[in-house]
């Protein structure tokens, strides 16, 4: 079991890692550089097809792995946790629509050089209760699996783990580009756990 221990933590660093790289702007820069402004056009919808392709491996290499059973959930318990990850892929589903999906994507960029990429800061739906709800119901959905083995609950923590990581890293990146109107935002709204019944009506926002 240490040998799949080290063996997903390793692949999961290198997959964070090259993520993490592509997203960086020096990186998008120098594409600029080397293939011109039309590079813009192609370098988000790339960057989520590489993303997407290098995670498969990943999930290979979970199912591949000697593993061991910590618990399993009996129904009807179980019927709630399935139920409770039904609503986190349907709230994951709408808050990836109350973004731009077309621009999160890349597609919007192919029409043109990529100048419009520049994003607007989205506060409504459940953005005016949580800043990355993207990221908490996926976290809620790997977490609400009936069945738990120690290959899972490594890669449960590693999970959770970047997406922390990556909200701090994102909330920098939206602090440059937005100014005070997001450092605002990070005081009214949560950053990964939303408030019951809190909500920051958009209108507060009005100089975004």
């Amino acid at each position: 079991m240490t040998t799949s221990i080290l063996l997903l933590s390793l692949a999961f660093v290198a997959w964070a890692g090259l993520h993490s790289l592509l997203a960086a702007f020096d990186l998008k820069s120098r594409a600029r550089r080397r293939f011109g402004p039309g590079a813009d056009r192609w370098y988000r919808l790339a960057y989520n097809v590489i993303s997407a392709l290098t995670l498969l491996p990943l999930f290979l290499l979970l199912a591949a792995l000697p593993d061991k059973m910590l618990y399993s959930i009996s129904s009807p318990w179980n019927w709630f946790m399935r139920a409770g990850q039904a609503l986190a892929l349907l709230g994951l589903l709408l808050a990836f629509l109350q973004t731009n999906p077309a621009q999160f994507l890349g597609l919007s960029q192919l029409a043109n050089d990529g100048s419009n990429e520049a994003e607007s800061l989205v506060i409504h739906g459940f953005y005016c209760r949580v800043r990355h709800p993207l990221y908490f119901f996926s976290i809620l959905l790997v977490w609400l699996t009936p069945t738990m083995t120690i290959n899972w609950l490594l890669a449960c923590i590693l999970i959770t783990l970047y997406f922390y990581l990556g909200s701090l890293h994102e909330e920098r990146r939206l602090l440059a580009e937005f100014g005070d109107a997001y450092a605002d935002y990070q005081c009214r709204v949560p950053m990964l756990i939303p408030r019951p019944g809190r909500c920051v009506p958009p209108t507060q926002f009005t100089d975004v």
